[in-house]
Protein backbone atom coordinates (compact mmCIF):
# COMPACT_ATOMS: atom_id res chain seq x y z
CA UNK A 1 0.00 0.00 0.00
CA UNK A 2 1.37 3.43 -1.03
CA UNK A 3 1.15 6.54 1.11
CA UNK A 4 -0.35 9.60 -0.66
CA UNK A 5 2.97 11.31 -1.47
CA UNK A 6 4.39 8.10 -2.90
CA UNK A 7 1.26 7.65 -5.03
CA UNK A 8 1.72 11.10 -6.56
CA UNK A 9 5.35 10.27 -7.39
CA UNK A 10 4.26 6.92 -8.82
CA UNK A 11 1.86 8.72 -11.17
CA UNK A 12 4.79 10.85 -12.36
CA UNK A 13 7.03 7.82 -12.84
CA UNK A 14 4.36 6.02 -14.89
CA UNK A 15 3.81 9.08 -17.07
CA UNK A 16 7.55 9.37 -17.71
CA UNK A 17 7.80 5.68 -18.60
CA UNK A 18 4.82 5.61 -21.00
CA UNK A 19 3.67 7.88 -23.78
CA UNK A 20 0.13 7.79 -22.41
CA UNK A 21 -1.56 6.06 -19.45
CA UNK A 22 -5.29 5.68 -19.00
CA UNK A 23 -7.00 6.85 -15.86
CA UNK A 24 -8.27 3.32 -15.29
CA UNK A 25 -4.73 1.91 -15.47
CA UNK A 26 -3.45 4.49 -13.01
CA UNK A 27 -6.33 3.73 -10.64
CA UNK A 28 -5.57 0.02 -10.87
CA UNK A 29 -1.85 0.45 -10.29
CA UNK A 30 -2.37 2.77 -7.33
CA UNK A 31 -5.37 0.93 -5.86
CA UNK A 32 -7.44 4.10 -5.78
CA UNK A 33 -10.53 5.48 -7.49
CA UNK A 34 -10.41 7.41 -10.80
CA UNK A 35 -11.46 10.55 -8.91
CA UNK A 36 -8.45 10.16 -6.63
CA UNK A 37 -6.23 9.82 -9.70
CA UNK A 38 -7.57 13.16 -10.87
CA UNK A 39 -6.54 14.72 -7.55
CA UNK A 40 -3.01 13.31 -7.91
CA UNK A 41 -2.76 14.68 -11.45
CA UNK A 42 -3.96 18.07 -10.20
CA UNK A 43 -1.24 17.97 -7.52
CA UNK A 44 1.43 17.38 -10.19
CA UNK A 45 0.07 20.25 -12.23
CA UNK A 46 0.20 22.50 -9.14
CA UNK A 47 3.91 21.62 -8.89
CA UNK A 48 4.46 22.83 -12.44
CA UNK A 49 4.53 19.42 -14.13
CA UNK A 50 2.78 19.74 -17.53
CA UNK A 51 0.37 16.78 -17.35
CA UNK A 52 -2.20 16.79 -20.15
CA UNK A 53 -5.53 14.95 -19.96
CA UNK A 54 -7.53 13.36 -22.79
CA UNK A 55 -11.25 13.06 -22.50
CA UNK A 56 -13.08 9.91 -23.44
CA UNK A 57 -14.03 6.57 -21.98
CA UNK A 58 -11.86 6.28 -18.88
CA UNK A 59 -9.74 9.24 -19.96
CA UNK A 60 -5.96 9.20 -20.30
CA UNK A 61 -2.97 11.29 -19.24
CA UNK A 62 0.43 12.10 -20.65
CA UNK A 63 3.30 14.51 -20.12
CA UNK A 64 3.53 17.44 -22.52
CA UNK A 65 5.54 16.32 -25.58
CA UNK A 66 9.22 17.25 -25.27
CA UNK A 67 9.07 17.63 -21.51
CA UNK A 68 11.77 15.73 -19.63
CA UNK A 69 11.75 15.95 -15.85
CA UNK A 70 15.17 16.06 -14.17
CA UNK A 71 15.75 13.23 -11.68
CA UNK A 72 15.41 15.47 -8.59
CA UNK A 73 12.09 16.56 -7.16
CA UNK A 74 11.83 19.10 -4.34
CA UNK A 75 9.05 20.64 -2.31
CA UNK A 76 9.34 24.45 -1.91
CA UNK A 77 10.74 23.98 1.60
CA UNK A 78 13.30 21.40 0.41
CA UNK A 79 14.44 23.66 -2.44
CA UNK A 80 14.88 26.59 -0.04
CA UNK A 81 16.78 24.41 2.45
CA UNK A 82 19.12 23.13 -0.28
CA UNK A 83 19.79 26.61 -1.67
CA UNK A 84 20.45 28.10 1.78
CA UNK A 85 22.71 25.19 2.71
CA UNK A 86 24.85 25.76 -0.37
CA UNK A 87 25.12 29.47 0.45
CA UNK A 88 26.41 28.81 3.99
CA UNK A 89 29.55 26.83 3.05
CA UNK A 90 31.77 29.90 3.20
CA UNK A 91 30.43 30.62 6.67
CA UNK A 92 31.67 27.18 7.75
CA UNK A 93 35.20 27.97 6.59
CA UNK A 94 34.85 25.77 3.47
CA UNK A 95 35.80 28.41 0.91
CA UNK A 96 37.40 25.81 -1.36
CA UNK A 97 33.97 24.33 -2.00
CA UNK A 98 32.60 27.63 -3.36
CA UNK A 99 32.99 26.61 -7.05
CA UNK A 100 31.33 23.26 -6.35
CA UNK A 101 28.54 25.05 -4.48
CA UNK A 102 27.97 27.37 -7.45
CA UNK A 103 27.78 24.38 -9.81
CA UNK A 104 25.44 22.53 -7.47
CA UNK A 105 23.21 25.61 -7.21
CA UNK A 106 23.02 25.83 -10.99
CA UNK A 107 22.08 22.16 -11.23
CA UNK A 108 19.51 22.58 -8.49
CA UNK A 109 17.97 25.54 -10.29
CA UNK A 110 17.78 23.65 -13.59
CA UNK A 111 16.11 20.67 -11.89
CA UNK A 112 13.20 22.68 -10.50
CA UNK A 113 9.81 23.46 -12.03
CA UNK A 114 9.39 27.08 -13.12
CA UNK A 115 7.64 28.27 -9.95
CA UNK A 116 10.30 26.84 -7.62
CA UNK A 117 13.07 28.00 -9.94
CA UNK A 118 11.81 31.55 -9.54
CA UNK A 119 11.82 31.21 -5.74
CA UNK A 120 15.44 29.99 -5.70
CA UNK A 121 16.48 32.75 -8.09
CA UNK A 122 14.82 35.29 -5.80
CA UNK A 123 16.91 33.89 -2.95
CA UNK A 124 20.11 34.25 -4.98
CA UNK A 125 19.24 37.82 -6.00
CA UNK A 126 18.01 39.17 -2.67
CA UNK A 127 19.84 37.32 0.13
CA UNK A 128 23.04 38.79 1.53
CA UNK A 129 25.03 36.79 4.07
CA UNK A 130 27.85 38.68 5.74
CA UNK A 131 30.99 36.61 6.43
CA UNK A 132 32.09 36.42 10.04
CA UNK A 133 35.65 37.49 10.92
CA UNK A 134 35.89 34.60 13.40
CA UNK A 135 35.48 31.73 10.91
CA UNK A 136 38.74 29.89 10.17
CA UNK A 137 39.28 28.47 6.70
CA UNK A 138 39.51 24.69 6.51
CA UNK A 139 40.84 22.41 3.79
CA UNK A 140 37.79 20.74 2.24
CA UNK A 141 39.61 17.61 0.90
CA UNK A 142 41.11 17.05 4.34
CA UNK A 143 37.66 17.32 5.91
CA UNK A 144 36.23 14.87 3.37
CA UNK A 145 39.03 12.35 4.01
CA UNK A 146 38.58 12.68 7.75
CA UNK A 147 34.84 12.05 7.45
CA UNK A 148 35.55 8.89 5.46
CA UNK A 149 37.88 7.71 8.20
CA UNK A 150 35.19 8.34 10.82
CA UNK A 151 32.64 6.45 8.73
CA UNK A 152 34.98 3.46 8.26
CA UNK A 153 36.37 3.66 11.86
CA UNK A 154 39.92 3.81 10.49
CA UNK A 155 42.90 5.35 12.27
CA UNK A 156 44.49 8.43 10.69
CA UNK A 157 48.05 9.74 10.64
CA UNK A 158 48.88 13.41 10.20
CA UNK A 159 51.16 16.25 11.25
CA UNK A 160 49.77 18.70 13.79
CA UNK A 161 50.99 22.25 14.34
CA UNK A 162 49.90 23.32 17.81
CA UNK A 163 50.39 26.99 18.79
CA UNK A 164 53.94 27.87 19.89
CA UNK A 165 55.11 24.30 19.31
CA UNK A 166 56.92 22.56 16.45
CA UNK A 167 54.73 20.26 14.30
CA UNK A 168 54.44 16.71 15.59
CA UNK A 169 53.52 13.43 13.90
CA UNK A 170 50.26 12.07 15.29
CA UNK A 171 48.09 9.00 14.93
CA UNK A 172 44.52 9.19 16.18
CA UNK A 173 41.19 7.38 16.23
CA UNK A 174 38.73 10.11 15.29
CA UNK A 175 35.30 9.62 16.88
CA UNK A 176 33.53 12.71 15.58
CA UNK A 177 34.13 15.89 13.55
CA UNK A 178 32.55 19.03 15.01
CA UNK A 179 32.10 22.62 13.83
CA UNK A 180 32.20 24.90 16.87
CA UNK A 181 32.66 28.67 17.14
CA UNK A 182 33.84 29.07 13.55
CA UNK A 183 36.36 26.21 13.63
CA UNK A 184 36.38 22.53 12.66
CA UNK A 185 37.60 20.04 15.27
CA UNK A 186 38.34 16.33 15.33
CA UNK A 187 37.51 14.71 18.67
CA UNK A 188 39.80 11.71 18.84
CA UNK A 189 41.92 9.33 20.89
CA UNK A 190 45.51 10.49 20.36
CA UNK A 191 47.99 7.60 20.40
CA UNK A 192 50.92 9.93 21.05
CA UNK A 193 49.33 11.31 24.23
CA UNK A 194 47.38 8.17 25.09
CA UNK A 195 44.26 10.21 25.84
CA UNK A 196 41.23 11.92 24.35
CA UNK A 197 42.19 15.10 22.51
CA UNK A 198 40.71 17.65 20.11
CA UNK A 199 42.53 18.70 16.95
CA UNK A 200 41.76 21.78 14.88
CA UNK A 201 41.52 20.79 11.24
CA UNK A 202 43.21 23.99 10.04
CA UNK A 203 46.33 22.88 11.97
CA UNK A 204 46.39 19.38 10.47
CA UNK A 205 48.33 18.45 7.32
CA UNK A 206 49.48 15.39 5.41
CA UNK A 207 46.47 13.32 6.49
CA UNK A 208 46.65 9.61 5.68
CA UNK A 209 44.05 6.94 6.42
CA UNK A 210 45.67 3.91 8.03
CA UNK A 211 44.73 0.24 7.82
CA UNK A 212 44.07 -0.10 11.56
CA UNK A 213 40.47 0.07 12.70
CA UNK A 214 38.96 0.94 16.07
CA UNK A 215 35.70 0.74 17.98
CA UNK A 216 34.35 4.18 18.93
CA UNK A 217 32.85 4.62 22.40
CA UNK A 218 29.08 4.31 22.60
CA UNK A 219 27.04 7.52 23.01
CA UNK A 220 30.09 9.78 22.71
CA UNK A 221 29.05 13.46 22.76
CA UNK A 222 31.81 15.28 20.91
CA UNK A 223 30.14 18.67 21.31
CA UNK A 224 30.00 18.34 25.09
CA UNK A 225 33.62 17.17 25.17
CA UNK A 226 34.80 20.16 23.16
CA UNK A 227 32.83 22.68 25.19
CA UNK A 228 34.18 21.21 28.42
CA UNK A 229 37.81 21.14 27.30
CA UNK A 230 37.80 24.50 25.54
CA UNK A 231 35.89 26.52 28.12
CA UNK A 232 38.89 27.08 30.46
CA UNK A 233 40.98 28.43 27.58
CA UNK A 234 38.34 30.93 26.48
CA UNK A 235 38.12 34.47 27.83
CA UNK A 236 35.00 36.46 28.62
CA UNK A 237 35.58 39.78 26.88
CA UNK A 238 33.75 43.01 27.64
CA UNK A 239 34.77 46.16 25.74
CA UNK A 240 33.09 49.55 25.50
CA UNK A 241 33.45 51.16 22.06
CA UNK A 242 33.18 54.94 21.73
CA UNK A 243 31.00 54.53 18.66
CA UNK A 244 27.21 54.10 18.27
CA UNK A 245 25.95 50.66 17.13
CA UNK A 246 24.76 52.03 13.79
CA UNK A 247 28.28 53.13 12.84
CA UNK A 248 29.62 49.62 13.53
CA UNK A 249 27.32 47.91 11.05
CA UNK A 250 29.44 45.96 8.59
CA UNK A 251 32.56 46.42 10.73
CA UNK A 252 31.66 44.19 13.69
CA UNK A 253 29.87 40.91 13.14
CA UNK A 254 27.17 40.00 15.65
CA UNK A 255 27.98 36.31 15.08
CA UNK A 256 29.34 34.94 18.37
CA UNK A 257 29.12 38.34 20.04
CA UNK A 258 26.59 40.65 21.69
CA UNK A 259 26.36 44.30 20.70
CA UNK A 260 24.15 46.72 22.63
CA UNK A 261 23.93 50.46 22.98
CA UNK A 262 25.46 51.88 26.15
CA UNK A 263 25.61 55.63 26.71
CA UNK A 264 26.94 57.29 23.59
CA UNK A 265 28.74 54.12 22.53
CA UNK A 266 28.41 50.33 22.24
CA UNK A 267 29.05 47.46 24.62
CA UNK A 268 30.73 44.48 22.91
CA UNK A 269 30.56 41.21 24.85
CA UNK A 270 31.99 37.94 23.54
CA UNK A 271 34.15 34.91 24.34
CA UNK A 272 37.47 34.53 22.59
CA UNK A 273 40.15 31.89 22.52
CA UNK A 274 42.83 34.10 21.01
CA UNK A 275 43.17 37.49 22.67
CA UNK A 276 46.03 38.52 20.39
CA UNK A 277 43.88 38.31 17.27
CA UNK A 278 41.01 40.05 19.03
CA UNK A 279 43.29 42.90 20.20
CA UNK A 280 44.42 43.45 16.61
CA UNK A 281 40.79 43.39 15.47
CA UNK A 282 39.84 46.11 17.98
CA UNK A 283 42.70 48.31 16.82
CA UNK A 284 41.48 47.87 13.25
CA UNK A 285 38.10 49.39 14.14
CA UNK A 286 39.81 52.81 14.31
CA UNK A 287 37.67 54.11 17.19
CA UNK A 288 38.50 54.72 20.87
CA UNK A 289 37.55 51.92 23.26
CA UNK A 290 37.87 50.85 26.88
CA UNK A 291 38.69 47.29 27.93
CA UNK A 292 36.78 46.28 31.05
CA UNK A 293 37.73 42.58 30.97
CA UNK A 294 39.76 40.46 30.91
CA UNK A 295 42.99 42.04 32.18
CA UNK A 296 44.94 39.70 29.88
CA UNK A 297 43.63 41.69 26.93
CA UNK A 298 45.52 44.74 28.18
CA UNK A 299 48.66 42.59 28.23
CA UNK A 300 48.06 41.80 24.56
CA UNK A 301 47.96 45.51 23.71
CA UNK A 302 51.30 45.99 25.52
CA UNK A 303 52.72 43.11 23.52
CA UNK A 304 51.43 44.60 20.27
CA UNK A 305 52.87 48.00 21.21
CA UNK A 306 56.25 46.35 21.72
CA UNK A 307 56.02 44.66 18.35
CA UNK A 308 55.13 47.95 16.66
CA UNK A 309 58.08 49.72 18.31
CA UNK A 310 60.41 46.92 17.25
CA UNK A 311 59.12 47.09 13.69
CA UNK A 312 59.63 50.86 13.54
CA UNK A 313 63.17 50.44 14.87
CA UNK A 314 63.83 47.69 12.31
CA UNK A 315 62.72 49.84 9.39
CA UNK A 316 64.49 52.91 10.75
CA UNK A 317 61.32 54.98 10.86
Amino acid sequence: MYDPSMRVLTVLELLQAHEEVSGAELARRLEVSPRTVQRYVARLQDLGIPVEGRRGVGGAYRLKPGFRLPPLMFTPEEALAAALGLRTLRHLGLHALAPAAEAATAKLTRSLPEALRADVQALEDSLQMEPSPWVVRTDAPLLAALLRAVRDTRRVAFRYAAPDSPPTARQADVYRVVHLDGRWYAAAHCHLRGALRSFRLDRMSGLEICAQTFTPPADFDAGAFLRATHAPAAFDVSVWLDCPPGDLRGRVSAWGAELRAEGRGTRLSTRRESLGAFAAFLLGLDCPFRVDSPPQLQDEFRRLAGRCAAQLAYTGA
